[in-house]
């Protein structure tokens, strides 16, 4: 039982931590906890987009304040650069949420802060994206395995 819900904050927080700039890989303990076969999939699926969704929430918060320092030396964005991605947002606009998934997903996720999108709706479309991205990935390895 304790060791089940350790497994499960684990992955809570691997998945949290995929979401942001970590180089941190959900999927491979997602699979594994899937493999276990003791620990229904609807709470390894649940768990794991949760996690990811905060993480994604973390990313559009530091793109809500992110543009205070524009001008610093350290900033790691050039104007040039935020300017190709406030264009880029604007022409594609918050549907591109839905895919927050894919592996440059995290630079979405901040730019959508840094436009100041609509804080639900980008927590819908983010959900939505993550969610079937689990989904996606359970059905694969039932299928596979």
């Amino acid at each position: 039982m304790w060791s089940d819900l350790l497994a499960l904050v684990g992955l809570f927080l691997v998945a949290f931590g995929a979401a942001t700039i970590l180089p941190f890989q959900s999927e491979i303990v997602f699979v594994a906890l899937q493999l276990r076969d003791d620990i229904h999939i609807f709470w390894v699926i649940a768990f794991a987009s949760v996690g990811n969704i905060l993480g994604s929430g973390l990313n559009y918060v530091l793109g809500r304040v992110i543009e205070r320092y524009h001008g610093r030396r350290w900033f790691p964005v050039t104007e040039a650069q935020l300017e190709r991605a406030r264009q880029w947002y604007l022409r594609w606009g918050v549907w591109t949420l839905l895919l927050s998934w894919a592996p440059l997903g995290d630079a979405l996720t901040v730019v959508a802060g840094v436009m100041r999108t609509n804080v639900w709706l980008f927590f819908l479309l983010v959900g939505i994206a993550k969610t079937i991205r689990y989904i996606v990935v359970a059905l694969i390895t039932a299928a596979a395995f």
